[in-house]
């Protein structure tokens, strides 16, 4: 028992601090720890958002503390995200999730090298966010699914839409509290939870990283910060789309 609450209070540290400073991977990279070691696809997901409301809710709170928060943004990406993110944990046990993640990674893939080619090739200019509700619903929706995706597709759309950066990446990580939230309450109500040891090292360890997170995105320049969204997006898209060929 110890001994997996040592472990994933390491996995949750890493992934927090990517996460946090760059807006995704939490879910993606606890997940796909869990799933190595022989999860179920519905359990891993479901533990892993039942510790991101912690996790969340620190990281969110840390960003809003950094000024790094668009409360507006926050509302309007929420509210389509929780009625995503419910609909889509409770199509997880019937829907065959990885037969979709190949599709989500190619959009990811695309948006990865369009944030990259903005980063080298033009200056970094704010612009408001459009057509947030259905990005929102579409990213709580994979992000039940796939056991994270809500922040390489929504942090990485705003940006390469032309979002400030650091004020994208904060307002997606306190919006994904709620939507967390709501995954996590349906996903208790069909599936259950079970990892409890699990979950609490990754609560342990995403708490901690996240006020050093947020102070990360608040000082690094929006040009610098925004290549390494990008880059982070190509790999882990990458990645699984090599898992789907190989599969």
């Amino acid at each position: 028992m110890w001994d997996d609450v040592i472990l994933f209070t390491a996995v949750g540290f890493a992934a927090q601090l990517i996460d946090g400073a760059l807006g995704m991977a939490y879910g993606l990279s606890a997940t796909t720890v869990l799933l190595s070691l022989g999860t179920a696809p519905a359990m891993a997901s479901a533990s892993v958002h039942a510790a991101e409301v912690f996790t969340t809710a620190a990281s969110g709170a840390a960003h809003w503390r950094m000024g790094n928060v668009d409360t507006k943004l926050v509302v309007r990406l929420a509210i389509p995200g929780m009625i995503g993110g419910a609909a889509g944990a409770y199509l997880l046990a019937s829907l065959p999730g990885d037969a979709i993640r190949p599709y989500v990674s190619l959009y990811l893939f695309g948006m990865g090298v369009l944030i990259v080619s903005r980063a080298v090739r033009q200056r970094v200019r704010a612009e408001a966010p459009r057509q947030v509700v259905p990005l929102g619903l579409f990213g709580g929706f994979i992000d039940a699914i796939g056991g994270g995706g809500w922040g390489p597709i929504v942090a990485s759309t705003l940006v390469g839409r032309g979002a400030v950066p650091r004020m994208a990446i904060g307002s997606v990580n306190l919006a994904e509290f709620f939507v967390t939230l709501t995954v996590s309450v349906t996903f208790l109500a069909t599936v259950g939870l079970e990892l409890v040891p699990i979950i609490a090292g990754l609560v342990l360890g995403g708490i901690v990283a996240a006020p050093f997170a947020a102070l990360a995105t608040r000082h690094i320049p929006d040009r610098p910060l925004m290549l390494l969204v990008g880059v982070v997006i190509v790999l882990l898209s990458l990645r699984e789309l090599v898992r789907a060929l190989l599969g």
